[in-house]
């Protein structure tokens, strides 16, 4: 018999074997989807460049599946691992940001969730939490221009105006990835995967929740997202004054050229794929 994945029937950090798969899957689905869209070509529109992506629903649509702490961590651990470490682009303290920001802003955001059969407050917890993250990017790059560890771009005087550079990056990443790559293709692909992959890591759906949306534990996540965001920026200063602390650049993409963007695509997808096959042998054992 499947076991619930519910957040009360164990502590929220609790890791054993079926946390660990999570973690694996989502770690490998999400470089999976970044990697993929690091092969899409960028558009230009009034001098601004777009990119398509990233496919930010796949990583919506499975991490709100089983709504763990881990979940949330393995979301920028896959980004680091098959976006960074594999074509050779690593710098340790740069990546500390991605892990705090990513990481408490999907955990602050799946709280929210009263009804996981609900397939438009999925969607609109996913949104938040790729809003929060973009807001949090947000804060932290103005403050690197204010306390004079990078120059951004804005008009020479009048500085505040990084603000609006800066805003508008971040609006078209929580409207393209946030919601278009995101909310949308999430009301579809959502409802498809509940109850389909669980039982393949030998784990039954969540189950709701009465009472409100925002809770105790809610306003505990929130605090914690608030309160981690300055030594989020603390590193990422401290990364662009001091270096990477551990570094890693043999720089394989440079070298090799755009082909080898397939490295990680192909690694990515045997974990992700190879451990639901795996599963689903022991499951039908």
């Amino acid at each position: 018999m499947g076991i619930n994945t519910s957040a009360e029937s164990s502590s929220v950090f609790s890791f054993d074997h079926r946390d660990m798969m999570v973690f694996i899957l989502v770690m490998s689905l999400h470089g999976f989807q970044s990697m993929i869209t690091e092969l899409l070509p960028e558009f230009s529109m009034g001098g601004l460049g777009l990119e398509i992506g990233p496919f930010w629903f796949v990583a919506m649509s499975v991490v709100l599946l089983f709504r763990s702490f881990w979940a949330c961590l393995a979301i920028p651990v896959g980004g680091i691992v098959f976006g960074e470490i594999l074509i050779g682009d690593f710098s340790a303290l740069g990546a500390v940001e991605g892990l705090i920001v990513i990481t408490m802003s999907w955990f602050f955001a799946m709280s929210l969730i009263t009804d996981p059969t609900d397939v438009k407050q999925i969607a609109a917890v996913g949104f938040l939490a790729k809003a929060m993250e973009e807001v949090a990017a947000w804060f932290i790059d103005v403050g690197k221009f204010y306390v004079g560890v990078e120059e951004l771009e804005a008009i020479s005087w009048l500085p505040e105006t990084v603000w609006a550079t800066e805003g508008m990056g971040a609006l078209v990443q929580i409207i393209g990835a946030g919601l278009i790559f995101g909310a949308i293709p999430t009301l579809y692909l959502y409802p498809r995967l509940r109850g389909k992959i669980e039982p393949l890591l030998g784990m039954n759906p969540i189950d709701g929740r009465d009472g409100p949306m925002f809770t105790r534990s809610s306003l505990k996540r929130l605090v914690a997202w608030a309160a981690l965001l300055p030594i989020a920026f603390a590193v990422e200063m401290l990364s662009e004054t001091s270096g990477g602390l551990i570094v890693f650049e043999p720089q394989f993409v440079e070298t090799y050229g755009q082909a080898f963007l397939f490295v990680p695509i192909v690694i990515s997808a045997l974990v992700a794929f190879g451990l639901v096959y795996y599963r689903q042998q022991r499951t039908q054992a």
